[in-house]
């Protein structure tokens, strides 16, 4: 039976760039291949551009080359049996099995989503869409969740900033934001008490601010924030999970890209283009 890929191929080669085709040769004629080797490796195959093997999965719909990897892994293990472990027990960590863990982190995920009211996401959606400037900060390890939501977003709209405060001078950053702006507020315990004071002169800006935290945080989330996004985060181990925080972020990118096609293809055709030009990419 044909892959969803082929068929989506198959469904469009009419319609495809003589350098688009190309790569749909090499993928028709093994279709293996997207498990195989990277987009970088693939482009290589069919003699074109990174950037033009990018267009090419964003013409037959998909978000980007790890989609499509993540399709046909999802494929294979639907048409393939599993292949039980070779001591027919399951790996224990820190007291629990991995299928525990695996479990807790798709109720976390679950839960929060069942709680997510559609008109918070909208509200949230459309603060973005209005802000000049979109900033992201957190502490701890939720600043490497800053990082990436700033990246993230970047890929989408324009003037995305992240809140570095190098060296303690948080001022520098807070000094350019203004009115409209939306401040993307990722927090867990513990909290600095630094954090009252920014969120004290995000407020004199008059930017918008929304929060995503764990439940037991959301009341006092509420007092300062435009909208509060609440993530189940229970985990059974000694540090904290993100799991749900980094699929919300997600879901108000994608819920943003949706209802602004137009500008979102720009933006990633602009960023293709440089990459490209600056021939950044392995």
């Amino acid at each position: 039976m044909a892959s969803r890929l082929v068929l989506l191929i198959q469904e469009k080669m009419a319609r495809l760039t003589v350098s688009e085709r190309k790569i749909a040769e090499v993928i028709l004629n093994n279709q293996g291949i997207i498990e195989t080797h990277t987009a970088t490796e693939l482009a290589a195959m069919a003699g074109v551009s990174k950037a033009t093997c990018a267009r090419f999965f964003r013409t037959l719909g998909y978000a980007d080359f790890e989609e499509v990897r993540l399709q046909a892994r999802d494929e294979r293990n639907r048409t393939q049996p599993y292949r039980p472990a070779e001591d027919g027990a399951e790996r224990v960590i820190l007291g629990r099995a991995i299928s525990d863990h695996l479990e807790l982190e798709l109720r976390n995920i679950t839960r929060s989503f069942e709680e997510l009211r559609s008109d918070v996401l909208q509200e949230v959606v459309q603060m973005v869409e209005e802000a000049p400037r979109v900033w992201f900060l957190g502490f701890g390890a939720e600043d490497g969740v800053a990082r990436l939501g700033r990246a993230i977003f970047s890929r989408v709209r324009h003037d995305v900033h992240y809140f570095s405060g190098i060296g303690e001078d948080w001022s520098s950053d807070l000094a350019m934001t203004g009115p409209r702006d939306v401040l993307m507020l990722l927090t867990l315990e513990p909290r600095p008490k630094i954090l009252r004071s920014i969120l004290s002169s995000a407020r004199t800006s008059r930017m918008r601010i929304v929060t995503l935290t764990d439940h037991a945080y959301r009341g006092q989330a509420e007092r300062y924030s435009d909208a509060v996004l609440p993530c189940h985060v229970a985990n059974y181990g000694i540090v904290p999970t993100h799991a749900t925080m980094l699929t919300l972020l997600r879901l108000i990118t994608i819920t943003y890209a949706s209802q602004n096609a137009d500008a979102v293809r720009r933006r990633a055709e602009m960023l293709d283009s440089i990459q490209e030009e600056l021939d950044m990419m392995e």
